[in-house]
């Protein structure tokens, strides 16, 4: 295919598909379809000797029904060459400029987020206020927060793309159903306050809750591998994109303390009471909005990240196999020990998951695939070793939340790894293509889902919510 010779072709494929869903003109399997048809119209095309850009717009030309929104697609794009191919003359007009009215929506949502999260001081549950005094009711307070910060906070972001892909009512009130029920649980379950089950609640309902969000983000779709893709792209750009705006936030807030100090003004309740916790809050869903105004720019950032962060993540975990085998320590049954390797193990996934994502599928196996295969095989070796670490610790000191917990994620993160390191493996010698691993990680992302859901559910009276 001509897409393969010019890796540039899958990325205007991937933008083309991501306008059309911002758009919410189609539905998400409709757009599969039609991308299956662009694909086949520009192979077509480069088998007739036209280049890949070519083909490209000449492909986006013939697409027919959806001509309008390809036209405005280019239109979006005033400084590209493509745009006067694709128009061809027919109804150019200027860009529209800034969506002030998605800016007005987006920033309402945002608003009524950090609103909702500070709801409870209302009724006196406010763990950030300032007090010279000791307040009794400190940890309950906490406890609350620690239980309801997804619940606070997600509701919003998947109103606000719910209002973007004009999703039917009664899609929408599919996707609050698992909001209703998680809240239902967290407040209800009588879970000791600072527990092991209402922690480990509070670390995966969040993951449960954002996978509902990413069914609101592909407009109530969720069975096609590319859709599923999309969302796996958008989740990596918006945690670059939130862990950028948080470090600038603290720089801002830091500054202000130091300002205000200087003329004897204590800024530090204001700071630390509202401006840090609805900024934090809000920020989930102007991120969300800055990642589907500024596409393009992230996906350019994206192959640039994967190919920083993916070779020093091997070389990581190369030297602790390397400082493993020449020191003889294993890894420590330590509960801490495990809940770090836990935590990078997640990364490492998430580093794999993001990596595919950015990468043009049909180019040939390349270095930075062999590296990836290198940061797999390394992952399920300490993988491994974690298991039979927290196996040990089950069998001298019996089960417990954290332990079964933690025996659960290495299993669904083990099962990922060997089969990723199975397909990389394949295709690295020519035998499978590159495609195959996308659709096992996309097809995966349901298991941790599936995960999450026993946590949250069946783990705190399994473990009578201590």
């Amino acid at each position: 295919m001509e897409s393969a010779a010019n890796p540039g072709v899958e990325g205007q494929i991937r933008e083309w598909r991501s306008y059309l869903l911002r758009r919410q003109t189609l539905h998400p399997v409709d757009i599969e379809e039609l991308e299956d048809h662009l694909r086949n119209e520009i192979a077509d095309l480069g088998a007739a000797g036209l280049s890949g850009d070519e083909s490209f717009l000449v492909a986006i030309k013939r697409m027919g029904g959806v001509n309008e929104l390809s036209r405005e697609f280019a239109r979006e794009r005033s400084s590209r060459l493509w745009k006067q191919l694709v128009l061809g003359g027919e109804g150019a007009r200027a860009d529209a400029g800034p969506d002030y009215r998605a800016f007005a929506i987006m920033a309402g949502f945002a608003i009524a987020a950090a609103l909702a999260f500070k709801l409870p001081a209302l009724f006196g549950i406010d763990p950030f206020r300032a007090t010279e005094t000791s307040n009794p009711d400190a940890d309950a307070e906490a406890s609350f927060y620690v239980r309801n910060l997804a619940l606070l906070t997600l509701p919003f972001l998947v109103g606000f793309m719910a209002w973007q892909r004009k999703l039917p009512w009664r899609v929408a009130g599919v996707l609050a159903v698992p909001f209703a029920a998680a809240a239902v649980l967290v407040n209800v379950f009588p879970f000791k306050s600072g527990g092991d089950t209402e922690i480990l609640t509070a670390i995966h309902l969040p993951i449960l809750l954002w996978l509902v969000a990413g069914v609101a983000y592909l407009g109530g779709a969720w069975r096609g591998d590319a859709p599923r893709m999309d969302f796996v792209r958008f989740t990596g750009e918006w945690f670059i994109y939130y862990a950028l705006i948080a470090a600038g936030g603290g720089v801002l807030c830091g500054l202000t303390i130091g300002v205000f100090e200087a003329i004897d003004i204590d800024m530090v309740p204001v700071v630390s009471g509202w401006v840090l916790p609805c900024g934090a809050v809000g920020a989930v869903v102007v991120v969300a909005w800055l990642v589907e105004a500024k596409q393009s720019v992230i996906e350019n950032m994206a192959p640039v990240l994967t190919s920083v962060f993916t070779p020093l993540f091997a070389v990581m975990l190369v030297a602790a196999i390397g400082g493993m085998a020449f020191t003889g320590n294993i890894i420590d049954a330590e509960r801490d020990v495990l809940i770090l390797l836990d935590l990078l193990l997640v990364l490492v996934v998430g580093l794999v998951l993001y990596s595919i994502s950015a990468r043009d599928s049909d180019a040939r196996p390349g270095l930075m695939d062999a590296v990836q295969l290198v940061l797999v095989a390394s992952a399920l070796v300490i993988d491994t070793l974690a298991l039979a670490a927290i196996l040990g610790r089950i069998t001298e000191f019996g089960f417990t939340p954290n332990r079964t917990a933690g025996l659960g994620l290495n299993v669904v993160l083990l099962a990922n790894l060997v089969w990723s390191a199975w397909l990389l493996t394949a295709f690295l010698r020519g035998r499978r293509p590159f495609r195959d691993l996308e659709r096992w990680q996309t097809r995966y992302i349901p298991a941790y889902a599936a995960w999450a859901v026993v946590v949250v559910g069946v783990f705190p009276p399994l473990f009578g919510f201590d």
